[in-house]
């Protein structure tokens, strides 16, 4: 176990820990924009910014993919801190100004002034990659990075409408900056160019997901798609259980 002090509270960790969670485990909130629990850390958006002194030198790290290697100092809102991370969403804010979430986190840490840079008007999106990472873990790869220099995006292959992409709103659900517009009607779901009819559980009636992911879970599993929601089949599972139980019994 190694000792370290975030902003003068002794805290332990284990060797190559990310100071992020290290943080986040002792109650220290740190801003993030890129980082997710379910996919592997990159620290692209730097927003998660922390100044760490090791044997008498400070610097300033990104602590969502920072190792902890030895005993250190750490403080998430020194004035290094602040500074630097209020250029980095100034930055940001140019990027993506039509972005309410960027928006929120410039008035809460300070964002520098960025009068003399010309924002992408209508912008949310970040290129933090996390919804291309998400699709791409699912083994589908509807959408990726396509484009260079100012013209890169995230999109689906030509801009047109993927046979790849199952419509289960994983890239929806990961996006920080709410950057990708979809609608949901009674039966029916539109995202990246298709349409795609919802699935309902045949027992409470509630959406479950669409056709294609329902399909696409079952084969990934190995089963027949079943067209019941989560609730409604613990609750049957727990009947058949209880069923049981009571036959036993007897």
């Amino acid at each position: 176990m190694i000792e370290i002090t975030i902003n003068g509270k002794a805290c332990t960790c284990e060797k190559g820990e990310f100071l992020l969670d290290v943080a986040r485990r002792n109650g220290f909130y740190i801003p993030t924009l890129c980082h997710h629990p379910g996919l592997a850390e990159q620290g692209c958006c730097r927003v998660c910014l922390v100044e760490v002194v090791e044997r008498g030198k400070s610097k300033i790290v990104v602590s969502c993919v920072y190792p902890v290697e030895r005993p250190c100092e750490v403080y998430t809102d020194s004035d290094r801190v602040r500074e630097d991370r209020g250029a980095v969403l100034m930055l940001l804010a140019m990027r993506a100004p039509a972005s309410p979430e960027i928006a929120a986190l410039c008035r809460q840490y300070g964002a520098i002034d960025g009068s003399r840079f010309k924002p992408i008007q209508g912008e949310k999106c970040i290129m933090c990659g996390l919804c291309a990472r998400a699709c791409a873990s699912l083994g589908t790869g509807a959408i990726s990075t396509v484009m260079r220099g100012t013209a890169k995006k995230i999109s689906t292959p030509y801009d047109e409408p993927s046979s790849a992409c199952i419509g289960c709103l994983s890239c929806v659900k990961v996006c920080p900056t709410s950057a990708i517009s979809f609608t949901d009607g009674p039966e029916k779901r539109s995202i990246w160019g298709r349409e795609f009819e919802l699935v309902h559980c045949r027992e409470c009636g509630t959406v479950i997901g669409t056709r294609e992911e329902i399909e696409y879970a079952a084969k990934r599993c190995g089963e027949e798609p079943e067209e019941i929601c989560p609730e409604c089949r613990k609750k049957k599972m727990a009947d058949v259980m209880a069923h049981t139980y009571g036959e036993c019994e007897i």
